[in-house]
């Protein structure tokens, strides 16, 4: 299989690209990218992909979360310490009440360019171009900022690599030691209010913990984890300079991340985004939200999954919770009809995003639950298996979503608003949901 060239893509008519003004400096960008080293290697896409096509048969949960848009300040030791801490948490309460693995991928190392609804941000009079993510441009709102920047996207790059460098140091140092996670997840228990509800769940994982303990078992699995790195492939100009031929099978990867997916503003089936995807052999995503039908969904399926192989495709979906009951079914069942091998995941943030009266942009954490608990009761309904959760969140105690157990409300959102694009879950809403979802889980394995 050949890689695409830029030149071709750009033909297509991309949406939501930047609009360089120096070619030159695009080119010098790309040229150095080419030459870089891959931040991740064809082999552990090909791991990847063998756990998501565990999902696909209803035998493994896939937990994919991170920041909305990292940042390059956001770079730092304890950034992403805790962004990985409360993944490894919510994963432990899941594989628990799920009784199958929990394919744990970060919503990281990569995730620095971000959609617009707008091409432009208009503020007292002022009007610039939108803030496209760090990979683009700055969040200042100031020309010089606003500008786009293909310098930006060597940055991306460093900005990964050490991203990287922590997450693995951290999955095989210790950090992840199964018993470890649980001493977390007991504190958050015995500490706060809210999950004190979950003390019972909790108990039971602590007295697995010690029997295993009292029989010897002391297996690997215990001490490290695997975790698997995915963004949104969005700047081509980044996507395709990181795709590469891999040396053992001739075939194109691209190296930026394990998992990439297409959002709903660029899964046009005839354009860039499609195409560059439909080239790599990484497991792919792709978002379908309120105006996806069913045969939108075989066709992209048809285009980037010819081969029919379980693990390659996984559909997010993001409907709202106010849509999910009733857009959902119609896809799972076309879908499922057609033989198609795909993981569904849930996407629980993106329909549920409004502008609070406070002009925060923000999203309610009842809202949040009911969208999944709604994507479940479509699976169990339809006899098929809900596969995962797609999360926006942080490990930090900031206020960007309203609810959940600790009551945050709009008034609340000013206290430590920090994110660049869209609202997250703190680490406590984030702990919370793993719980109820794990209760769900339950439900759903019991219906099988």
């Amino acid at each position: 299989m050949t890689i695409p060239s830029l030149e071709a893509l750009h033909a297509l008519g991309p949406a939501q690209q930047p609009r360089y003004p120096d070619p030159a400096a695009v080119q010098a960008a790309v040229s150095r990218l080419r030459t870089m080293p891959p931040l991740v290697f064809a082999g552990e896409c090909d791991e990847l992909k063998d756990k998501i096509a565990a999902v696909a048969r209803g035998e493994a949960f896939m937990l994919q979360g991170g920041d909305c848009a990292e940042t390059f300040a956001g770079v730092t030791a304890d950034n992403v310490r805790n962004k990985l801490r409360v993944l490894l948490q919510m994963a432990v309460v899941l594989t628990y009440a799920a009784s199958v693995p929990v394919v744990k991928v970060g919503r990281l190392a990569g995730q620095y360019a971000k959609p617009r609804s707008s091409d432009t941000e208009s503020r007292r009079g002022v009007t610039l171009p939108a803030y496209r993510g760090d990979a683009v441009n700055g969040f200042e709102f100031t020309p010089e900022a606003r500008v786009p920047d293909p310098q930006r996207l060597v940055d991306v790059y460093n900005a990964s690599a050490a991203t990287l460098n922590l997450v693995r140091a951290f999955v095989t140092g210790g950090y992840a030691d199964l018993r470890q996670v649980h001493t977390w997840n007991t504190d958050f228990v015995r500490e706060s209010p809210i999950g004190q509800q979950y003390e019972s769940m909790a108990n039971e994982i602590e007295r697995a913990l010690v029997f295993m303990k009292a029989i010897g078992a002391n297996p690997d699995e215990f001490h490290r984890v695997d975790f698997h790195s995915s963004h949104e492939a969005l700047v081509l100009e980044y996507e395709q300079a990181m795709t590469r031929i891999d040396s053992r099978t001739g075939l194109p990867y691209d190296v930026s991340g394990h998992m990439v997916w297409i959002g709903e503003r660029t899964r046009q089936i005839d354009n860039a985004h499609v195409e560059l995807l439909s080239h790599i052999r990484n497991p792919v995503g792709v978002k379908l939200g309120p105006s996806a039908t069913a045969d939108e969904a075989l066709a992209l399926a048809a285009r980037l999954n010819p081969d029919n192989e379980a693990g390659r495709l996984t559909f997010i979906t993001r409907f709202g919770a106010g849509r999910i009951r009733e857009a959902l079914p119609e896809l799972v069942e076309k879908v499922t009809a057609a033989g198609v091998q795909v993981a569904w995941v849930c996407d629980p943030m993106h329909g549920n995003t409004f502008e609070a009266s406070s002009g925060y942009k923000t999203r309610a954490f009842d809202d949040v639950i009911e969208e999944v608990q709604g994507f479940f009761d479509v699976h169990r309904s339809l006899g098929t298996w809900p596969g995962g959760i797609h999360v926006e969140l942080t490990g930090d105690d900031v206020t960007e979503c309203v609810g959940g157990g600790e009551e945050l409300a709009e008034m609340d959102l000013g206290n430590r608003y920090e994110s660049v694009c869209d609202p997250r879950l703190n680490r406590v809403q984030s702990l919370e949901l793993a719980f109820l979802v794990a209760e769900m889980l339950r439900s759903a394995d019991k219906q099988r």
